[in-house]
């Protein structure tokens, strides 16, 4: 069993920076994939970034490429989601998942446990 508990969420300009957090229970955290996912008002939830187990591997959404930065840090069973140049379409619960499939992992139903979410407004 995996408990996650997202921080870090906020209002923001548009062109602005947040780091998210995502803090893991369990001593298996570097066995499991992590990945952000995102939900907008009226919209359905979408992958967002993902790593692997190792954090040798990462996969991106095409609109946050080059933008966001997954890590993640073993030791401290955490995984960091850094937002760069934040745009209003950015805006949305974003959630934190984990998966034992330890890969990278971008389809959100191979995903066993997830966080309660934090909300990220971006402002124009």
């Amino acid at each position: 069993q995996v408990q996650l508990v997202e921080s870090g969420g906020g209002l923001v300009q548009a062109g602005g920076s947040l780091r998210l957090s995502c803090a893991a229970s369990g001593r298996t955290f570097p066995r499991y994939a992590m990945g952000w996912f995102r939900q907008a008002p009226g919209k359905e939830r979408e992958f967002v970034a993902t790593i692997s187990g190792g954090g040798g591997s990462t996969d991106y959404a095409d609109s946050v490429k080059g933008r966001f930065t997954i890590s993640r840090d073993n030791a401290k069973t955490t995984v960091y989601l850094q937002m760069n140049n934040l745009k209003p379409e950015d805006t949305a619960v974003y959630y934190c998942a984990a998966s034992s499939r330890y890969i990278t992992v971008v389809v959100s139903a191979l995903y066993e446990y997830w966080g309660q979410g934090t909300q990220v407004t971006v402002s124009s």
